[in-house]
């Protein structure tokens, strides 16, 4: 603020106040996986949860869906994830740092099936992925694809993530994966 006075006998004054204010709003697109291993008698064996990265190529389908070609029916399953860091430029097609583990008997990848979209967040609670495990193995993380094909590399990557340690599956053991999608604003 500027204030000017005049010692004459005329007083004037002059002002001037300059406010700059910018509001940056961001959105976030986030996944939580929450994974379950429960023994053949029905007991929890263990409990993973875990954020996800959302790849490029990931982030470029929400763009497309949402701005560009609507998707009426986008459908995306779910897989399972081994050893290696998953990186924002991986792909199905290119993904070098992790490979898929396929201890199940399911014959594809579980859908995931989403229920209704609320508060900028939906999730497949009510259809949950469900795999017949079926082989003793090491399962370290989680992915979503747009293609059902089991150790695929079609499709598209929306993204995956690793639990916080690695976890042993066993035959006859079930895993329940549960996938929240949300897209918030900060």
């Amino acid at each position: 603020m500027e204030t000017q006075l005049n010692a004459g006998g005329n007083v004037g004054a002059e002002a001037s106040l300059e406010m700059q204010h910018a509001a940056h709003l961001k959105s976030l697109i986030n996944h939580h996986y929450m994974v379950e291993c429960y023994k053949p008698d029905g007991s929890l064996r263990w409990r993973e949860e875990f954020d996800n990265l959302v790849v490029t190529e990931g982030r470029n389908k929400y763009l497309d869906a949402t701005l560009k070609t609507g998707l009426t029916t986008p459908a995306w399953y779910v897989g399972l994830k081994g050893a290696g860091a998953l990186a924002a430029g991986d792909t199905m097609a290119s993904h070098a740092g992790w490979s898929e583990v396929t201890p199940y008997s399911n014959a594809n990848r579980p859908a995931f099936t989403p229920g209704t979209i609320a508060s900028g967040s939906v999730d497949n609670s009510a259809s949950k992925a469900v795999y017949n495990i079926n082989a003793t193995s090491t399962v370290v993380g989680a992915f979503m694809s747009s293609d059902n094909t089991k150790g695929g590399t079609t499709g598209t990557l929306l993204g995956g993530g690793d639990f916080a340690n690695s976890r042993s599956v066993y035959s006859g053991d079930t895993l329940n994966v549960t996938v929240t999608a949300s897209l918030t604003s900060s």
